[in-house]
């Protein structure tokens, strides 16, 4: 057989092999399918540095991203950051389907790059940045996979949400900064971002698509199932980013471990907890700065969360956690809800607690100085005093003159539910001291505090002195809510002794509800 004729045979063989190979090949690629082995998809708009790694370096691109991972670390290592970006962004293009490269970078971005830096602006870029990674690149290539829905979830719970930075309020103002012209002044502007009417309208439901990848019409059905939210604070993002994780493994069950789920569940009740602890944005009008209140509409909807959960877990220690932290929920929102002057809602909720809660004390650590049915009043003044030696006089006099001027404060800005509920609280806290040391065991006199309508006074005359007081804006507000004469050099020294028109202005005020005790 001549060199011609073995060549031609070996072609026809060759021929012969692809051929065979095709049918075979099709069945492989729907069994790696059908088992969730594939791991480089084909993949839609990609760039061209990505589309080339993935094509035309092959094997050797865990190579190259291995030496970049080397890099990466020593430059870490040395406190050079600035080439960090341009590294990851290399790093997770080399291996875009694999999602812990991506959790990882976003992650070491926000939490450990950004704590390198003292000012809250460079901070705030670095967690921009690992939010960004996870956004508007991960999801775009991986957008099934649960791992990071919850990891950019928790970048809005945690690293933003939460007080575990020392600039999480700059993080805060910011995000507030960019979702108000969204959402509004009050966080819950839907109408005009689903349905624009003018080209400004358009453009910002537009932006909102584009830039920060948030649907609208997603995010009000979000708001519906568990809001009311105020989008402009963190907890809300974090809570929409879970839910479009919970959507996407919905439409892909076969991709999704159960134990994904339950993350993704997670994040959005204790987001909805945070919610309720300062979920409630409240602008303050003189100065343009702004302040997180408990967002007491979110209680129904957190209480039916951990109902949730409890329902949903199976580990017996677990449930228990669970219960636990209903227990000290329950105790926040009935406290809460007494500060804030909502007498009615506050007694509903509190004997909740007491029925759901039969067998444990209202306050712990308290039941030797209470009697273990506390009525509500002695509850919110038990809720003070956890934290108040209630025999100092010192430790209460503070108490009782910062309650007073939370009180002030609330009442300039317009909250007057609020004004009133500290000043009521405040009311009840030196009732319960003078109660306390006026029996034979005390020197009544020693450390008797002075009179309230004095005390009261003073914290007034102080905010309404224009040394070291409110701002003027401020001053002018409170005296017009105390129906005062206008400020002038005489009065700004010292305020009138005018008393406030609220209903705790005395140690005498009762509040405008009967107060219950909690059933036990």
């Amino acid at each position: 057989m001549t060199g011609r004729v073995k060549k031609i045979l070996l072609l026809l063989l060759g021929a012969a092999l692809l051929a065979g190979v095709a049918p075979v090949q099709n069945s492989l690629n729907r069994d790696r399918d059908r088992l969730g082995l594939t791991r480089i998809e084909p993949l839609q708009n990609a760039p061209p540095v990505l589309a080339f790694t993935t094509v035309a370096l092959g094997g050797f691109r865990g190579l190259i991203a291995n030496v970049l991972w080397m890099r990466a670390n020593k430059l870490q290592q040395e406190d050079k950051f600035f080439e960090m970006v341009q590294l990851a962004d290399w790093i997770t293009k080399l291996e875009p389907h694999f999602a812990q490269v991506w959790a990882f970078e976003a992650w070491n971005m926000a939490w450990n790059i950004s704590v390198k830096f003292t000012s809250p602006v460079d901070r705030w870029r670095w967690v921009q940045s690992g939010m960004e990674l996870l956004r508007d690149e991960a999801l775009r290539y991986n957008p099934n996979n649960p791992l990071l829905y919850q990891q950019l979830s928790w970048v809005f719970q945690s690293k933003i949400g939460q007080n575990l930075d020392d600039a999480n309020a700059y993080y805060k103002q910011q995000w507030a900064k960019d979702m108000t012209p969204f959402f509004g002044p009050h966080g819950t502007n839907f109408d005009r971002l689903i349905d624009p009417q003018t080209p400004g309208e358009k453009a910002l439901a537009r932006e909102l698509q584009n830039e920060y990848k948030i649907d609208p019409v997603f995010a009000k059905k979000v708001n519906e199932e568990w809001g009311p939210l105020d989008w402009r604070v963190p907890e809300a993002q974090a809570i929409y980013w879970a839910a479009v994780g919970l959507r996407q493994a919905k439409e892909n069950p076969n991709r999704v471990k159960p134990s994904d789920l339950m993350q993704m569940r997670r994040s959005i009740y204790q987001s909805m907890l945070q919610a309720f602890h300062h979920g409630r944005l409240v602008t303050n009008p003189f100065d343009k700065s702004f302040a997180l209140y408990p967002d007491l509409a979110l209680i129904p909807k957190v209480n039916e969360a951990y109902l949730t959960m409890y329902a949903e877990e199976k580990d017996s220690g677990l449930k228990q956690n669970i219960l636990n932290a209903q227990r000290n929920f329950l105790r926040d929102a009935v406290y809460f809800l007494y500060q804030d002057n909502q007498i009615t809602r506050a007694e509903k909720w509190y004997q909740y607690l007491g029925k759901k809660f039969p067998d444990k004390p209202i306050i712990d650590g308290v039941t030797n100085s209470f009697p273990r049915n506390l009525t509500l009043e002695q509850y919110a003044v038990a809720c003070v005093q956890e934290n108040v030696n209630e025999t100092s006089q010192d430790d209460v006099t503070a108490a009782v003159q910062g309650l007073l001027a939370k009180s002030y404060f609330n009442l300039a800005i317009g909250q007057d539910d609020r004004a009133a509920g500290f000043k009521l609280l405040a009311a009840k806290v030196y009732q319960s001291y003078e109660a306390r040391t006026s029996g034979s065991g005390y020197s009544g006199k020693r450390i008797a505090l002075p009179p309230f309508k004095d005390m009261d006074q003073m914290v007034r005359s102080r905010l309404l002195s224009a040394k070291g007081g409110l701002p003027f804006a401020m001053r002018a507000a409170l005296r017009t809510q105390l129906r005062l004469p206008a400020e002038t050099k005489t009065n700004s020294v010292a305020a009138t002794t005018n008393t406030a028109p609220t209903s705790a202005s005395s140690p005498s005020s009762s509040t405008n509800a009967p107060a219950p005790t909690a059933e036990k």
